[in-house]
């Protein structure tokens, strides 16, 4: 078996740059409005990229699943913070997989 501590060091340096590089390499503000508004929603895809397949999944039958995600999609769309829209799912899956 090989060693883990090669994998670990590129891992650590890739990581290291990714951080440090845009700190070095760009001083001044960004101009581009396209390029700002990429930035903007990284975050948000890379958290729903990671959410939305686990949504589906997680339960025991994808149907409740994709019933959650829509009712969770509908409160939010109407106003509804963070625990009224997770409530909400909650309560949809514990349903349907009671009656499924």
């Amino acid at each position: 078996m090989r060693s883990v501590y090669p994998y670990l060091l590129v891992m650590a340096a890739v990581t290291y740059a990714i951080r440090v590089l845009p700190l070095t390499l760009l001083r001044k503000p960004i101009q581009s409005r396209f390029l700002r508004s990429f930035l903007f929603y990284v975050p948000y895809v890379t958290l729903a990229v990671m959410t939305f397949p686990a949504t589906l999944t997680v339960t025991q039958s994808p149907i409740s699943g994709a019933a959650a995600l829509a009712v969770g999609a509908v409160v939010a769309w109407m106003g509804g913070g963070l625990f009224p829209v997770a409530a909400s799912c909650c309560a949809v899956v514990y349903v349907l997989e009671l009656l499924l």
